[in-house]
C-alpha cells in the first residue's frame, strides 16, 4: 500500500501519463512558477510579522461604550428630572 490506498505502481503510471500529456519542459516551468509563488508567499508572511512586531505594544486599547450603558444613563437622568 502507498499513499491513501494508492500503490507505488499506480503513482508511477500517473506520473508517466502526466509527462506524456504536458511534456518535461512544461512541467519544469510549472514547478519553477510554483516554487517562486511559495517563496513570495513566505516572504510576505515574514514581512507581515515584522510589521506587527514593530507596532506600539504599549498603546492603550480604546473601548467603545456599550449602547445599553448610555441608554441606562439616559433613563436615570430622565427619572431624576421627573422626580425633582
Amino acid at each position: 500500500m502507498g499513499f491513501g490506498g494508492i500503490s507505488v505502481w499506480q503513482l508511477l503510471i500517473i506520473l508517466v501519463i502526466v509527462v506524456l500529456l504536458f511534456g518535461t519542459k512544461k512541467l519544469r516551468s510549472l514547478g519553477g512558477d510554483l516554487g517562486s509563488a511559495i517563496r513570495n508567499f513566505k516572504t510576505s508572511l515574514r514581512e507581515g510579522e515584522q510589521e506587527n512586531n514593530t507596532e506600539e505594544p504599549d498603546k492603550p486599547i480604546e473601548h467603545q461604550k456599550d449602547s445599553t450603558d448610555s441608554q441606562q444613563q439616559q433613563r436615570t437622568a430622565d427619572k431624576d428630572k421627573n422626580a425633582g
